[in-house]
């Protein structure tokens, strides 16, 4: 196998400001964490586990306050996560193109994925309306379909799944599956179980910053279902 991203002994804290006195949040400490091309990795814990911190490291928005994160040279990544990435004063679709040469496509390649993109987010005259205007399930739309369609290597999702209307949940879904490449990586931070068992072929279990447990998808959310 091949790997994608290793993370070694990886730890981040961030300040916090409570009934006046001063203190840290340890987030993450000394994480290790090997992610293989083509693997579909779950990512599960509770709320605040430091699932969300992990991608956005993992995606390179913050710098680890310890330790090292290799991502394997020549792969694309991208985090989609609600509101995360946009410029408020450009439309959908100069997001899109902004996305799309961002990932190192050239302006005219970029141009070519548009249509596609706003086809799918569905979201008509908005496309071209700035993405201020947009309510949290048309960014959403709006982040999937950049995602998705822009063939990144690298896919991190963070609970995207899980907004919008039924309709586009299932749209998303099967889009998704359809783009499930061996050769592209996905690691999906997701409350539903169904998803995860979907998707994934192993499972990962945060737990106060720390990983819990790591293996095979059923093993892991039996032992995370049974947990106090």
């Amino acid at each position: 196998m091949t790997p994608a991203l290793k993370l070694t002994n990886v730890g981040m804290r961030f300040a916090m400001n409570s009934g006046g006195e001063k203190g840290h949040f340890q987030a993450l400490s000394q994480l290790d964490l090997e992610v293989n091309r083509g693997e579909k990795l779950g990512l599960v814990g509770g709320n605040g586990a430091g699932k969300s911190t992990l991608l956005r490291i993992m995606a390179g928005i913050y710098p680890p306050g310890s330790g090292t994160v290799w991502r394997a040279p020549g792969l694309s990544i991208a985090l989609l996560s609600l509101g995360l990435g946009f410029k408020n004063d450009l439309t959908g679709r100069e997001n899109a193109l902004l996305a799309a040469v961002l990932q190192g496509m050239s302006k005219s390649e970029a141009k070519s994925h548009l249509q596609a993109i706003g086809e799918f987010t569905e979201l008509g005259r908005f496309y071209d309306e700035p993405v201020k205007s947009y309510s949290s399930g048309m960014r959403t739309r709006l982040g999937f379909a950049t995602g998705l369609l822009l063939d990144t290597d690298i896919l991190l999702l963070d609970e995207i799944l899980a907004v919008g209307d039924q309709s586009f949940r299932k749209k998303a879904r099967e889009a998704l599956s359809q783009k499930l490449t061996e050769d592209r990586t996905v690691i999906l931070v997701h409350h539903a179980e169904n998803a995860i068992r979907e998707i994934c072929s192993r499972v990962v279990w945060i737990e106060q910053g720390k990983i819990k447990a790591d293996g095979a998808v059923v093993e892991v959310l039996e032992a995370y279902a049974k947990a106090p």
